[in-house]
């Protein structure tokens, strides 16, 4: 791979990285997107340019039978709270909860629910401790969803993080240029479990989560249709307005080491930036909360990719299905916000 001069633009280097209004064809040459299936074009550049970051998503041979094993099962008022494990690959289980609502007559719509950084990992969206704000897995269980909390794979920068610890995970030791990417193909096998359990429509999966799941349910969204709503609590601003374009802290080996190693942490070598994963998603109804104080994620550079993408969501015809809150607050996900964002699911899932 070419290592880029830290002093030339992006939009030079990367034709198509700059507008989302134009793709390249197999010759090089640019043309406007004025259908879907030139955005299907220009969509499929993103992606590239997103795995040249996060290294290559493994192939379908990647896959084996999640072969699922129940450690606990709690009965709770409202839905069953499962502790299981599931095989993701070869020599890989991923520690997760399932929760199964009481009021399943026959198939309910499912959400993957992920987790910010924190030492309790999986433990909180299914309402294990403390901050009830981010519980959201034991709450749309209680609104009838399905619901799974898998675990992310940061044992390699925190052991202590999570359970996935047991398992001794280290994803660069098995191939991944990132534990973003190992990330999402583990959330994408977490939606193939999903999809065969008897109680889910396999029609109606969704993906919410905050800070590092709110961008890591954006990324497994934009590598799998078959999510079809996403929610994202403080996960995302442009690159440039990420303390001040220093993207030092995306960096680590629990996200993307290619961001320092190759890019050098400046904006402006990215091959990708937060609009075009945002309009990735289009024409799926996408939820997002962007606080006023968001001390990670600037709320104005929220509003400058929802801006730069809603031209997409307008061309599929889809401007209604983008929404943005600001509250007043910091890096959190408030009652208000949080309520409206189960709404919004109920919406477009129910």
């Amino acid at each position: 791979m070419q290592n880029p001069s830290s002093h030339f633009n992006a939009s030079t280097f990367y034709p198509d990285h700059a507008n989302l209004l134009v793709y390249r064809d197999a010759d090089g040459a640019e043309h406007p997107v004025t259908n879907a299936a030139e955005w299907a074009q220009r969509r499929a550049h993103i992606l590239e340019n997103m795995q040249l970051v996060m290294g290559p998503l493994p192939d379908e041979s990647s896959k084996v039978p999640p072969a699922r094993e129940v450690l606990e099962e709690v009965r709770l008022p409202e839905f069953t709270r499962r502790k299981i494990t599931f095989a993701v690959e070869a020599n890989d289980r991923l520690p997760a909860y399932l929760l199964i609502p009481h009021t399943i007559n026959d198939q309910a719509p499912a959400m993957l629910c992920l987790h910010q950084t924190t030492p309790l990992g999986m433990k909180q969206p299914v309402g294990i401790g403390e901050q009830p704000n981010f519980h959201y897995a034991a709450h749309l269980a209680a609104r009838g969803y399905v619901t799974l909390a898998p675990e992310y794979c940061l044992p390699i920068v925190s052991p202590q993080h999570g359970d996935y610890g047991e398992y001794h995970i280290d994803a660069y030791a098995m191939g991944y240029a990132s534990n973003t990417m190992k990330g999402i193909w583990n959330h994408r096998r977490a939606i193939d479990l999903l999809q065969a359990l008897p109680e889910v429509d396999n029609e109606k999966i969704g993906c919410i989560g905050h800070s590092l799941g709110g961008h890591n349910s954006m990324f497994a969204a934009a590598f799998d249709a078959r999510l079809k709503v996403i929610v994202s609590s403080c996960g995302f601003t442009a690159e440039t307005k990420y303390y001040g374009g220093d993207l030092t802290d995306w960096s680590h080996k629990g996200y993307m080491p290619r961001i320092e190693e190759v890019y050098y942490s400046e904006p402006y070598n990215m091959p990708f930036d937060f609009h075009e994963v945002v309009a990735a998603l289009a024409p799926r109804p996408f939820f997002v909360n962007a606080p006023l104080h968001d001390d990670n994620f600037d709320p104005s550079g929220v509003d400058d990719c929802i801006a730069a993408a809603l031209p997409i969501y307008q061309l599929l015809e889809a401007g209604e299905k983008l929404k943005v809150m600001h509250p007043d607050c910091g890096h959190d996900f408030p009652d208000a916000e949080r309520q409206a964002a189960y709404d919004w699911l109920d919406r477009w899932l129910k």
